[in-house]
This record gives structure tokens, C-alpha cells and sequence, in this order.
């Protein structure tokens, strides 16, 4: 797990060495191992080295091919880079890193070498015959690159905070975006905050020269679905589950450092860390964060899922004062506004502070087992699409009774559904996933709204390509493509990586992803939670953990905001309304009726704005 930065196209080597130096620096926590710098009259490659794989020198970056045509530098962790190293026998490997099989691959395979891979990755790679980049990432979008082009000018980087860091790059807002931030608490790559910053999507790859741009796409979601459990059994297809599953974790123990695994007590965590201890010889080591012994609390859970398996178990206790203590550190370390991430960033520290640099995560089994609320609630839409026959006029006068009735946001959401042309999944699951409407953001962002909903239309365009999608499987696509590709993963990279801890997602091996989105809805309808997920394991999962009440320790978000952090935010809220694209009046009566307990605003309507503001501020960014 590393870190890389680059400069195209700048054509004076002297700059393009002091450059990519500073962008290099700025991402240091990346990996703080060790640094590398290839230059030339054409290109800049900058990397951080968080060692993993082959610790010795041999791997480190930028890494040259056995010919010293190819340069490459790499984030991220190719798990099957064995077999493909098998593969390729007319190369002379002088490691045993997978940087080196990446080079190998791509010279036999070209840019096909992308699908012989399996793994987390960013990687570019300039070919000097050519005089070209190619720029590729992983399949579900694990690992970020984040790039910038202006005339025959491209920068590249693991960070936004590099790019903008180089002094080539305007530090300007993308007004576009603002409405997009506030409804869903991100922005949807290819988009970012940055005027004419952009991040790489998913499953392409991209080729650069002086005369070329092109972006292609590999792999996506929906057009590999594996439909062979279909006329399966039951039984049949939960083993096929079992076998993906314990190969996706046993590829992810690949590892020269000391590792662990995140234990929170729920069905995911405990599902990763009971097929490591099946794999493992050594008992693993899994990390739970109590807290202060609330009643909410799940370490009890992760207590019985540690004793079960013989784990190196620890617990580490934070009070409310410990996390808000830590919590500027936190907010520093984001390197794109999100309304999620703090807890990320404590889990991480404690965990790399006790000596492990490398952790699986259970991420990633709501969105492929139908963990979510919104898969029921979906499945309950569909079943009532009959709904949509009553006359337009009169859901909407239903719809704004419920609005003068119910004035939260469950009551927001449940006017907007009725109001909807359609009940189609593209119309409904932007609603499960929105902060706020609309309506309810005139009232403070002065920015009119000029671009289509970024949720509506990636769900429309991806679901358009598959028709044949089970329900289930479709929310699912929903889910990966929005909240967990640009809420979820980015975030656990940008935290993780802030602390020099490297997290790897077994639920997210694209074998295993493809297989369970062709599983049909009967097979995954969770009578108990995720209980396709449940039964492929047979008894790996304690009972008590499987069959319990939904817990897990809620921050007393609301609570802060209105007391402890009510200075710190009042500041933010107060500087956030004198940017141009904000309504001044507006914003100060959202943060009064917040202060004054009113339900149509609540906490994380007002985070965002104080998170917001903080990055603003941290980057200098310009309106």
C-alpha cells in the first residue's frame, strides 16, 4: 500500500523535479517507509512506500522493467500475483514483489494485463517506446487516482491534496458539485470539489500522450453478473459461497508484516475474522473499539466471536472525551469533504498504534447480502407499485398533507416518493441515500442547481444495462456504485492511509461480487439479517452474534454539536455563510432551528456544513 503522485507534459525537468518532490511530501503518511522519484524530460513519477509485500529493496519504486523501457509506480496489493508471475515465464523476476508482475504482465498483455488481476490497485506506468502513461484501477474502485488535465498538461495522484499542493492546479470550488455534496454527503466520481480535478472510475484505465487522452472502461458491475447458481439448489449455491469466500480472505493473508482484523461484533466482521482463523495457523489479531461500557455497546459480541476463534483480542476503550479529543486530527486528515469518516480515522490509529500494519475490514457485506433497510424497503415499494395508478394530483395532495403532518425527514422522504412519476428503483433508492431535498436546500445555497441528480443517473445508466437483475442484486448495484464506492471506500483509504494502516475488503474480491449479484432474490430474502451470508458459513458464526437485536454504540452526534462542539461549529457555520454560494439568512436560521430542536433539521445536515468549511478553509479553496 503506497502512494503515488505524477506530472505529464510539464517539458522543463528542473520544475518537474521540485514539483513532484513538494506533491510527494504531502502525502508522506501514505508511506512513511520510503520515498523514490523517476525523472525525465517528459515525465515525473513521485512514490510513497508503505511495505507490504517483499520488504527488501528489490521493491522498491518507481521500479524500472529487466529492458528499462518500462517505469511503473503502484498503490495498492495484487493478490493472485503469484499465479500470474506463473504465468509469464519469459521474464527474469528480480523480486518477489507484484509491482514487478504488474511490469511483467503488461509487457505480454498490454492493457489487458488489468484482467489477469486480482486485487486493490492503482497503478501507472509510462512506456518510454510508446511515450505513453497508462493509468489503471481496480474493478470496485478500492483505491483512488486522482488526476488533472489542461492542454497537454496531466497530474496524477493518490490525494487531491497533492495535486492542489503542485501549484499548477487553481484551487477553485466546482459550483456544480455544491448541491450534490449537501444531498448525498459526497461528491460521485468522476466528479470532485476541485474545478477540473477528477478521479478515475472504477474498473477503466486510461492512456496519455502528448496527442492522446483516452479513458476506457474494463469491467463494470453489471455486465459481469455470474448467473451459474441459477437452477441450483439452495444448499449448492451456499457452498459455492463458502469456497469464494475463503479464497477471497485467504488470498487477502498475503502478507510480510504483522496483521489483523476490525472485530466489531456484527455479522461481517465476525464472518472475515472467523475464515482467517480457518486459514491461519496463528491466532489472529482483531481489534474492537467499547465504548465508556454503554449499554449500545457490541464489544460483548466481538468478545464471543474472539473467544470462539482463540483470537490475540483486543479492546480498546474510548470515552465520548477520547473521540472528541482526536477529532480535529480526523477532520485534518480528510482529503475530500465527506459527512462520514471520523470513526474510520480513531479505528484506524488505535489499530496501527498496537503494531499492526495491515487489517481486514468487513466492508462491503451489507451491500452484496442485503444487509441494508433499503433492500426491504425497496422490495415493500415494488409490491405496492400499484401506488403510482392513483392520479398524479391526488398522491400529491396526500403527499403534502403527510409534509404539513410529519415535518422530519422520514415525512420529506415519504412526499417525495409519492410524488415520484414511477416507483423504478433509479427514482426510489436516491431517496434512501439523500441527506436533504431540494426544497429543503434553497433555503440556504444561494448556487442554483445546474447538473441532473449524480445517484439517479448512475443507477439509471448502470440498471439500463442489465435488465435482467433480480431486485435484490439491483439495490445492490445501487449500493456499490454510490454510497460504498464514493462514501465508504474512499473514505476508509483516506483514514486508513492518514495513519499508514492498510485495509483490505474480502467481501469486495470481484469473483465473489459477481457470483452473489446472479443469486435470485429468493435465495437472498433476509427472513434474519444477511442470511444467505449466515447459511454459506454454516456454524462459523456463534449463534448469539447471528441472532441478536441490532446494536451498535451511537455517538451522541446532536448532544456535541449543541454543547461541546457548539463553538467549534458556530465558527465554522458563521465563516461558511459569508462564501458566495451560500445564502447567509438562510444558513444562520438552519443553525438556529438546529439549536432550538427543530426535527426538520438535524445533525448531520449541519456537519456537513461545518465539514465543508473546514476543508475549504484547510485547502484554500476559492469560490
Amino acid at each position: 500500500m503506497c502512494g503515488i503522485t505524477g506530472i505529464f507534459g510539464l517539458q522543463d525537468k528542473e520544475r518537474s523535479s521540485k514539483i513532484i518532490k513538494v506533491m510527494n511530501d504531502c502525502i508522506a503518511h501514505r508511506g512513511p517507509d520510503d520515498d523514490g522519484f523517476y525523472i525525465d524530460d517528459h515525465v515525473a513519477f513521485g512514490h510513497r512506500r508503505l511495505a507490504i509485500i517483499d520488504l527488501s529493496p528489490a521493491g522498491h519504486q518507481p521500479m524500472q522493467s529487466d529492458d528499462n523501457n518500462i517505469e511503473i509506480i503502484f498503490n495498492g496489493e495484487i493478490y493472485n500475483f503469484r499465479e500470474v508471475k506463473a504465468l509469464i515465464s519469459d521474464y527474469p523476476f528480480k523480486s518477489h514483489s507484484d509491482t514487478e508482475v504488474i511490469i511483467a504482465a503488461y509487457k505480454k498483455w498490454g492493457k489487458k494485463c488489468v484482467q489477469y488481476l486480482n486485487g486493490m490497485f492503482a497503478f501507472v506506468i509510462w512506456d518510454k517506446s510508446k511515450q505513453e502513461l497508462f493509468i489503471a484501477r481496480d474493478r470496485l474502485g478500492i483505491k483512488p487516482v486522482y488526476y488533472y488535465k489542461k492542454d497537454n498538461l496531466f497530474l496524477f495522484s493518490s490525494e487531491v491534496r497533492a495535486l492542489l499542493e503542485s501549484g499548477l492546479v487553481e484551487r477553485k470550488i466546482n459550483r456544480d458539485v455544491i448541491h450534490e455534496y449537501f444531498t448525498y454527503q459526497t461528491i460521485h466520481a468522476p466528479n470532485t470539489f476541485i474545478k477540473n480535478i477528477f478521479m478515475l472510475m472504477p474498473g477503466h484505465y486510461a492512456t496519455i500522450s502528448k496527442n492522446k487522452f483516452e479513458i476506457e472502461e474494463y469491467w463494470n458491475v453489471v455486465d459481469n453478473v455470474d448467473y451459474s447458481s441459477n437452477g441450483k439448489p439452495y444448499e449448492e449455491v451456499c457452498k459455492d459461497i463458502n469456497k469464494l469466500f475463503y479464497e477471497a480472505v485467504e488470498r487477502r493473508l498475503i502478507s510480510d508484516v504483522p496483521f489483523g482484523a476490525f472485530l466489531s461484533g456484527g455479522i461481517d466482521s465476525s464472518a472475515v475474522v472467523g475464515m482467517m482463523s480457518r486459514i491461519h495457523s496463528q491466532p489472529v489479531k482483531t481489534f474492537n473499539i467499547a465504548f465508556d461500557e454503554s449499554e449500545f455497546s457490541e464489544a460483548k459480541f466481538a468478545k464471543i466471536v474472539a473467544d470462539k476463534f482463540k483470537t490475540d483480542h483486543k479492546e480498546i476503550l474510548l470515552t465520548p472525551e477520547d473521540f472528541l479529543e482526536q477529532l480535529p486530527e480526523a477532520m485534518d486528515a480528510l482529503d475530500h469533504p465527506s459527512g462520514d469518516g471520523p470513526n474510520s480515522y480513531i479505528v484506524s490509529k488505535v489499530t496501527r498504534h498496537a503494531g499492526v500494519t495491515m487489517a481486514l475490514s468487513g466492508l462491503g457485506g451489507d451491500e452484496i447480502f442485503a444487509g441494508y433497510p433499503v433492500f426491504k424497503r425497496s422490495e415493500k415499494l415494488y409490491n405496492q407499485k400499484w401506488l403510482w395508478n392513483v392520479p398524479g394530483p391526488i398522491r400529491s395532495l396526500v403527499a403534502s398533507m403527510i409534509s404539513t403532518i410529519k415535518k422530519d425527514a422520514a415525512g420529506n422522504k415519504l412526499k417525495q416518493l409519492l410524488e415520484m412519476d414511477s416507483p423504478a428503483l433509479e427514482n426510489t433508492f436516491p431517496i434512501s441515500r439523500q441527506i436533504s431535498s431540494n426544497e429543503q436546500l434553497n433555503d440556504f445555497i444561494s448556487e442554483k442547481n445546474k447538473t441532473t441528480d449524480a445517484v439517479n443517473k448512475i443507477v439509471k445508466e448502470l440498471l439500463q444495462k442489465n435488465k435482467n437483475l433480480p431486485l435484490f442484486s439491483s439495490v445492490s448495484v445501487a449500493e456499490i456504485s454510490t454510497y460504498m464506492q464514493n462514501v465508504l471506500l474512499r473514505d476508509t483509504d483516506q483514514m486508513s492511509m492518514a495513519v499508514a494502516l492498510e485495509v483490505r475488503v474480502p467481501f469486495l474480491d470481484y469473483k465473489l461480487v459477481e457470483y452473489v449479484l446472479g443469486v435470485n432474490d429468493d435465495f437472498k430474502n433476509p427472513l434474519f439479517p444477511k442470511k444467505l451470508l449466515v447459511d454459506s458459513l454454516g456454524d462459523l458464526l456463534p449463534h448469539d452474534v447471528v441472532h441478536r437485536k441490532k446494536m451498535g454504540f451511537v455517538f451522541p452526534w446532536e448532544r456535541w454539536l449543541k454543547k461541546e462542539l457548539k463553538d467549534f461549529c458556530g465558527k465554522r457555520i458563521i465563516s461558511l455563510a459569508e462564501r458566495g454560494f451560500i445564502d447567509k439568512d438562510g444558513l444562520l436560521k438552519r443553525w438556529n432551528k438546529f439549536l432550538n430542536n427543530d426535527p426538520s433539521v438535524r445533525w448531520l445536515d449541519i456537519w456537513l456544513c461545518v465539514v465543508l468549511e473546514h476543508w475549504l478553509e484547510k485547502n484554500k479553496i476559492e469560490y
